[in-house]
């Protein structure tokens, strides 16, 4: 039995790729509200410090959503790769193995958590109100880890299983529930960091159960057939998920590290600042990671069906359409920053000129975060796992210099500057890897015209 083709050879390039990018860019915007809804709530309803303490929680919490972007992303190629191959047994192989991975993971990470969460919020240097408001939110998190890993993961797979749409609806069903509970619980019942928290897994559970029921219905192309976990798809998963951890590992580091500097050359005005220009660019990133996240399903079933010319040119339209809407927001920002900042306070001048300068210095080099995620994104659709995991731990580790050194001389300010500046540094190497394994592609399609 064979599997049923995902793309047909008449579609475009350009089709195949906006048929997944736009529900997946979709699904990591509406994601991504999780984190903006908490933030407007938490700014209204808390005041700046609740920014704070929100913002200290983020790190641990970037940890749990890596661990489920490693299977989603991990097992979403290969259970693209082996569609493209027209192999069901791998396919349903994969969806089993990559579900008790979940399960595994999401029990180890609420253990993890629970133990080192109050410790991972020492030293980002939080202290009094700022540290109990924090503890509050990733205590809760942490008992529902299996749900915010399998909230993270589930939707990947159903979108690789040649369901994107599907896929979206999941997500956006559970991003409305968390706007109608953050409301309940934090404008209505005043419960803080802990409602916040709260109405965040009941959204993320609700997602979970949809993508469950989704794998055992007759939609799913791929059935939740009886496996074993096998456990050689299981390290491949891995490997090839391991960079997109990686990443929130980065993320979760680098994040903690800001924080860290922040206290330590400010204050918790220009924490909560930090907070609110990390919700501006938010944005940018989740419709980035959507779009990119996009390139994935075509890359790899192009990859198993050996049409390599169509790889190049996905990868060239994802290229200018991350980098070009990058570069546009960071121009609408710097043209109407107040309008932008007033989303998540009013009436904290100091809150809002510290927003100011973060908005004009940060995010200057905005769009090469979207190019950074698109490379590794790339290099796990072609099974390059090295090199998407070179990618991902290159960049963290080459922001730790920048984060050290700079503050020394330029304070506040050098806090604000090291991520754009390191990211100028590390996109001059990944941007000839990219190239090279382009070309590689491309004298392969020549032989194959030849042959």
């Amino acid at each position: 039995m064979q599997v049923e083709p995902q793309f047909k050879p008449s579609q475009s390039v350009a089709g195949a790729f906006w048929r997944f990018a736009i529900p997946s860019i979709i699904a990591m915007l509406v994601s991504g509200l999780y984190q903006i809804i908490d933030g407007f709530f938490v700014g209204h309803f808390v005041g700046a410090t609740g920014l704070a303490g929100i913002n200290m929680a983020i790190p641990p919490l970037g940890l749990i959503m890596g661990f489920g972007m490693l299977i989603g992303m991990g097992g979403g190629s290969v259970l693209s790769h082996y569609r493209g191959d027209n192999n069901l047994s791998g396919t349903q192989a994969t969806l089993v193995t990559s579900l008790c991975l979940m399960v595994l993971i999401g029990l180890l990470a609420t253990v993890i958590f629970i133990v080192f969460g109050q410790s991972m919020l020492d030293l980002q240097g939080a202290t009094g109100i700022t540290l109990a408001m924090s503890w509050d939110y990733v205590q809760i998190m942490s008992f529902g880890a299996l749900i915010s890993v399998g909230a993270s993961a589930m939707p990947m797979l159903v979108r690789n299983d040649d369901s994107p749409n599907l896929s979206t609806v999941f997500i956006v069903v559970g991003a409305l529930a968390n706007i109608v509970l953050d409301y309940l619980f934090l404008g209505y019942l005043d419960m803080g960091l802990q409602g916040a928290a709260i109405a965040t897994l009941i959204a993320q559970l609700l997602t979970c159960i949809l993508c469950l029921r989704y794998f055992v219905s007759a939609k799913a192309k791929t059935t939740l057939a009886i496996k074993q976990l096998d456990t050689g798809l299981a390290v491949r998963i891995i490997q090839l998920g391991a960079s997109n951890l990686v990443m929130f590992i980065y993320f979760s580091f680098v994040m903690a590290f800001h924080n860290l500097q922040f206290m330590a050359y400010g204050d918790t005005t220009q924490l909560a600042a930090f907070a609110i220009v990390g919700y501006l660019a938010s944005g940018y990133y989740f419709f980035a990671e959507g779009l990119v996240s996009g390139l994935q399903p075509p890359v790899s079933y192009y990859l198993g069906a050996k049409q390599y010319q169509r790889i190049i040119e996905t990868v060239k339209l994802a290229f200018s359409v991350t980098v070009g809407s990058g570069i546009v927001l960071v121009i609408l920002l710097n043209l109407f920053p107040e309008q932008f900042i007033s989303i998540f306070t009013t009436g904290n001048t100091a809150l809002i000129a510290a927003s100011k300068n973060g908005v004009h210095l940060h995010l200057i080099a905005l769009c090469l975060d979207g190019f950074l995620f698109m490379a590794s994104v790339y290099f796990i659709a072609v099974g390059k796992s090295r090199q998407a995991l070179f990618v991902s731990v290159g960049n963290m580790l080459i922001q730790v210099p920048f984060l050290y050194v700079l503050p020394k001389y330029l304070g506040i300010d050098g806090v604000w500057l090291a991520v754009p500046l390191s990211n100028i540094a590390f996109s001059l190497i990944v941007l000839p890897m990219l190239l090279i394994n382009l070309k590689g592609l491309m004298n392969t399609h020549h032989q194959q015209q030849w042959v």
